[in-house]
C-alpha cells in the first residue's frame, strides 16, 4: 500500500491544480488489486509498487538503472488506467519527479526517440479527457519537457499545444486559468515557442482576458506573457496593433499589488526599448501617452517605491514619454488618438485650421486613418468615441468632398446614418451633422449659427443635395 508521502509537497498552493495535487497525493493507490484484475503486468507492478513508496535516493537509483522501464511502466499506466483518480495520482507522481530533477525529461524523448515514437502523444491524448485534473496534470508535464528538455519541441506537436493553450485561457470561468496561464509561462521564456504563439494568435487571446478585469495574479501570469513575447524585437514592433497598449494602461491604472505594476512596466519599457524602428518606439510611446500612462508614472513617482526595478523602470518610462511629445505636431497626436481607439474631445477635432491642412491625410496608407474611424464606429458602444468619429467623418467629407465616395465604399456613411437614431443625444447629433455633410455642397452652413458657433440646422431649412 502506497502512502504518497515520499513525494514532495511544494509551496503553499496558488492554484485549484496545486491544491488538489496536495490532497492526490495523500492517496493511497493499491497496485495489488490491479495486478489482480489482470489490468497491470507483473512487470509494471513490480516496478511502480517499489518506485511508489521509494525515497527521493531509492528513485533515483532505480531511473539510473532502469530509465526505460520507467518511462515502459508509467505509459502503460497513462493508457491503461481508466479509473480517474489513479490516473491523477500517477499524473502527480510524474510530474513530481520531474521536478526533482529536471533532466529527467530526456529519459522520455530518449526512449521516444529509440522507439521513433511521438513523446507527446501519450500526454496528448489525456488532454480530451473529462477530468479536468487530468487534463491540466498532463499540461503541465508537456510544458515541461517541451521547456527543460535539450531539442525544443516540433512545430507540428508545438503548434496543436499553443493553439490548446490559448483556447483554454479563453474559456468563461475556468477554475484552472492559473494553470493553463503557468503553462504559458513557462513556454514563452523560449523564442521559438513565442513566436508560434503569435502566429496562433495568442496575444488577441491574452488581451480579450485581461480587458475582462481578472484577478490580480491572472493579470500577473497574463501580463508577464506579454512582457516574454516583447523581449522579441520583432514580435514587441508589432504587439500593438492587438490593442495591447490601451489594456495594459488599464491595468496599470488599476493596478493594486506592485508585482502587477513592475511587471507592466517592464512590459512598456521593452516597447519602446527593444524595438529597432525609431517610428515604431515613438508610435508605441505616443499610444502610450495617448492612454494616459505618462500622467499614471508620475503620480506613481511621488509614491514611496522602494522596488529597484520599479524605480528604474519610471524614470526611463517618464523621460522616454516626455521625449516622445516633445516636438510632437497636431496631427501626430490625432493620429496616435485615433489608433489607440479613444477617442475625446481634444483640440484638434474642433480645429478649422486642423483639417483644412490635414483632412487629406485621413487617405494616406490605403485610407489607413478613414478606416480607422470606420471600424470605431461600428465596433465601439462608447457614446464618446461615437460622437467624435462621427464628427470626424463629417469634417473629413467638409474639407475633403471627394472623400464621399470613399467613405460609402467603407461603409461609414451607413453606418452614421444608423447612429440618427442612437439614444445618446451627443451621438445623434454629431450624426445628424455628419450625414448632412455628406449629402451636400454647401456644407458652411450645416450646424452653423450666423455668429460660427456649432448648432442644429434652422427648422425648414433644406440644404442643396448632392
Amino acid at each position: 500500500m502506497a502512502t504518497g508521502k515520499a513525494f514532495p509537497v511544494g509551496q503553499i498552493p496558488t492554484s485549484k491544480l496545486q491544491e488538489h495535487a496536495e490532497s492526490v497525493r495523500k492517496n493511497n493507490v493499491n497496485w495489488k488489486s490491479y495486478l489482480q484484475g489482470q489490468m497491470i503486468s507483473q512487470e509494471v507492478y513490480d516496478f511502480i509498487s517499489q518506485f511508489d513508496r521509494a525515497s527521493a535516493q531509492t528513485r533515483a537509483k532505480l531511473l539510473q538503472d532502469n530509465p526505460f522501464q520507467f518511462v515502459v511502466v508509467f505509459r502503460m499506466l497513462m493508457e491503461g488506467i481508466s479509473r480517474d483518480q489513479t490516473l491523477q495520482y500517477v499524473l502527480t507522481m510524474l510530474d513530481d519527479v520531474l521536478q526533482e530533477d529536471k533532466g529527467r525529461v530526456e529519459i522520455f524523448k530518449n526512449y521516444a526517440k529509440k522507439k521513433k515514437e511521438s513523446v507527446w502523444q501519450p500526454f496528448f491524448h489525456l488532454l480530451d479527457r473529462d477530468d479536468k485534473f487530468i487534463v491540466y496534470q498532463a499540461s503541465r508535464i508537456i510544458a515541461k519537457i517541451a521547456c527543460w528538455s535539450k531539442e525544443l519541441m516540433e512545430r507540428k506537436s508545438l503548434h496543436s499545444y499553443m493553439v490548446w493553450l490559448k483556447d483554454q485561457i479563453k474559456i468563461p470561468n475556468n477554475e484552472y486559468l492559473l494553470s493553463a496561464g503557468r503553462c504559458l509561462q513557462m513556454m514563452l521564456r523560449i523564442d521559438t515557442y513565442r513566436i508560434m504563439f503569435v502566429e496562433v494568435d495568442g496575444i488577441s487571446a491574452i488581451i480579450s482576458v485581461l480587458a475582462g478585469s481578472p484577478s490580480f495574479q491572472v493579470q500577473y501570469q497574463l501580463v508577464f506573457c506579454l512582457w516574454c513575447i516583447s523581449h522579441n524585437p520583432n514580435l514587441a514592433a508589432n504587439m500593438n496593433r492587438g490593442n495591447i497598449i490601451p489594456t495594459l494602461a488599464d491595468v496599470l491604472s488599476d493596478a493594486v499589488k506592485e508585482k502587477v505594476t513592475r511587471i507592466v512596466l517592464a512590459t512598456f519599457r521593452n516597447l519602446v526599448d527593444n524595438v529597432k524602428e525609431e517610428t515604431v518606439k515613438q508610435e508605441h510611446a505616443l499610444a502610450m501617452v495617448q492612454c494616459k500612462v505618462l500622467k499614471h508614472l508620475e503620480l506613481l513617482e511621488g509614491r514611496h517605491i522602494q522596488d529597484e526595478d520599479v524605480i528604474e523602470d519610471l524614470k526611463f518610462m517618464i523621460d522616454k514619454l516626455h521625449e516622445s511629445i516633445r516636438d510632437l505636431s497636431s496631427l501626430d497626436e490625432y493620429v496616435t488618438e485615433v489608433k489607440s481607439g479613444r477617442l475625446e474631445w481634444s483640440p484638434v477635432h474642433k480645429s478649422d485650421r486642423f483639417w483644412h491642412e490635414n483632412a487629406a491625410h485621413l487617405n494616406d496608407h490605403n485610407y489607413e486613418l478613414l478606416k480607422m474611424l470606420v471600424r470605431l464606429l461600428d465596433t465601439s458602444r462608447d457614446p464618446l468615441v461615437l460622437s467624435v468619429a462621427a464628427h470626424d467623418i463629417g469634417e473629413y467629407v467638409r474639407y475633403y468632398p471627394r472623400g464621399k465616395n470613399i467613405v460609402e465604399q467603407l461603409g461609414g456613411k451607413q453606418l452614421v446614418m444608423q447612429y440618427m437614431m442612437h439614444t445618446d443625444p451627443n451621438v445623434k447629433y454629431e450624426a445628424l451633422i455628419a450625414v448632412q455633410k455628406l449629402m451636400v455642397h454647401n456644407w458652411e452652413y450645416v450646424g452653423k449659427k450666423p455668429d460660427g458657433k456649432q448648432h442644429a440646422p434652422p427648422a425648414g431649412s433644406i440644404p442643396r443635395r448632392t
